[in-house]
């Protein structure tokens, strides 16, 4: 998710796993006017720092004008102070059988995180909302609660995956920094899977391999939508949906191919 507090200037935000890099990406460079040198040259957790880590106090102090901030902070954490802040809000959301699916990979490389087990276990622990960050439900349900609040921009991985020229130049306008159309295609090429999984400043091998272990995965794994497809059986995927209606039977949010 993207907020932005007191003195910031817009806040990236999601649950885990639902396209925060790739929008870390994106305004890094529709603020930078297509520029590719800062994405090519500083890694993504300085352009756009989290707001849950350590260092984060320390990247502020040394940044300066408007700034980027990320989180995967639940809405009760950070709502009441961005209801008084001028802070712009971006909400990135994906299909969550996808979502399901490529945490369990990321905790298989990430030695922070505990052992997902099986599949089978770790998809009972994501619907029961006992992994990291709590339920997807409660998550999604909690910040779209918000949009009439907060000056928030909801938009999904999908969205991004079949639309993404289109979604930049939404974005870039919701901001106040229109794009010309060699800015755009800049953003667009730059920011695609292939490009972004090969670039050292996003795609995490920077991190030391105690902490992420390399061997057993790569952080940008496939970038595709319905990859849960090659995961769930039909009885997993007939609870998933049972789950699913009950926890979002009054939202109005859809998603491609959730219900295939």
């Amino acid at each position: 998710m993207c907020l932005p507090l007191p003195s910031f200037k817009e806040v990236s935000h999601s649950q885990g796993k639902q396209g925060t890099t790739w929008m870390q990406e994106i305004l890094t460079l529709i603020y930078s006017k297509g520029d590719l040198e800062p994405a090519k040259t500083i890694p993504n957790w300085a352009r756009a720092p989290w707001l849950e880590h350590t260092y984060f106090k320390d990247m502020l102090q040394e940044t300066s004008g408007p700034r980027l901030i990320t989180t995967h902070l639940p809405c009760q954490v950070l709502a009441p102070a961005l209801r008084k802040s001028k802070a712009k809000v971006i909400y990135m959301a994906r299909n969550p059988k996808d979502v399901a699916v490529s945490f369990y990979h990321f905790h298989k490389m990430a030695r922070f995180l505990p052992d997902p087990g099986s599949f089978e276990d770790f998809l009972v622990r994501f619907l029961e909302g006992t992994v990291q960050y709590g339920s997807w439900f409660d998550h999604v349900k909690g910040w779209l609660s918000q949009r009439a609040e907060l000056d928030l921009f909801y938009i999904t991985y999908e969205d991004l995956h079949q639309e993404l020229g289109r979604s930049v130049e939404r974005l870039a306008d919701w901001l106040g920094c229109p794009l010309q159309p060699e800015e755009s295609r800049a953003i667009q090429q730059h920011c695609s899977f292939s490009s972004m999984r090969e670039n050292t400043m996003v795609n995490y091998t920077l991190i030391p391999c105690e902490i992420m272990d390399h061997s057993r995965g790569r952080f940008m794994r496939k970038g595709i939508v319905g990859d849960w497809r090659d995961h769930f059986t039909p009885v997993q995927n007939m609870h998933f949906h049972k789950i699913y209606q009950e926890e979002m039977q009054d939202s109005s949010l859809r998603f491609r191919g959730l219900m295939d």
